[in-house]
């Protein structure tokens, strides 16, 4: 299978329709890839704040309509990484698209855990609750975005509904670049499964990111990854390593659920 990351930067100085047009142009450069995968609001920057109610859009606006176009001009499944949608009751949510070849929307994702404690998106922002997971023709992903990293029961849930490939659009900044890599690793091994993840480069709202997009296979061996500036990170992966790594060494089978949670001592 051939996946490949498109790590843009989101520069103050381009306008949201000329990042949207080129987007739109990389992804086509992307035919005969099966998957293509973009960061996490790419169309604003995910901690420019002060342009989430400016920039929000419907499921069906601009960023939709370019990103289907382009999926199906490529012939690629597409995560085209999130949008701040603005529901008909003005809820303002993190929203990841995926596209079909036929540039059909296959999925969306809300995004469940929202960044910024007592700011940003945590307050601006509405919360998903659903897990979505897309069936491929070769495997099936899991769509998570972004702070979703840090949470492994999210991760957990996924693979019971199939996962096989755990999919996170980004938008990390780089001075927590270090726990980038290792939580990418650790969810790859915890879940024997496949990671793809793909961050922004440069700097936006005065928040340099981390960039370094990066691929993980189901033994948390690293098998691509992006430096810190502009790239299309390209890899091949086998899917059915998953199902044989999960036989060869069968750790999910012996998780133990149902236990009670002690209270804490005082």
């Amino acid at each position: 299978m051939r996946a490949s990351l498109i790590q843009i930067a989101v520069n103050p100085d381009e306008s949201v329709n000329s990042r949207r047009e080129r987007m739109a142009s990389l992804v086509r450069e992307e035919a005969g890839a099966d998957l293509v995968v973009l960061p996490e609001l790419w169309p604003t920057g995910a901690f420019a704040y002060e342009l989430f109610a400016a920039e929000a859009e419907s499921l069906n606006g601009p960023t939709y309509e370019a990103m289907s176009k382009a999926a199906r001009d490529a012939g690629v499944w597409l995560h085209a990484g999130s949008i701040v949608e603005r529901t008909e009751d003005g809820t303002l949510y993190n929203t990841a698209l995926v596209f079909s070849p036929d540039g059909e929307l296959a999925a969306t994702y809300r995004k469940i855990h929202r960044f910024g404690f007592d700011k940003g998106e945590a307050v601006m922002m509405g919360a998903g609750d659903r897990p979505v997971t897309v069936a491929l023709p070769d495997t099936r992903i899991g769509v998570t975005t972004c702070y979703d990293l840090r949470f492994p029961e999210l991760y957990r849930t996924l693979v019971d509904q199939g996962a096989e490939t755990l999919v996170i659009s980004a938008g990390w900044p780089e001075r927590r670049r270090a726990h980038w890599t290792l939580l990418a690793q650790a969810r790859a091994v915890e879940n024997q499964s496949f990671v793809l993840a793909v961050g922004t480069a440069g700097t936006h709202a005065d928040v340099p990111q981390a960039g370094h997009s990066i691929v993980v296979d189901p033994w948390g061996e690293v098998l691509a990854e992006a430096g810190a500036g502009e790239e299309v990170l390209r890899v091949e992966f086998d899917p059915a390593r998953v199902a044989a790594t999960r036989e060869q060494f069968p750790a999910l089978k012996d998780r133990m659920l149902g236990l009670d949670t002690p209270s804490p001592r005082r």
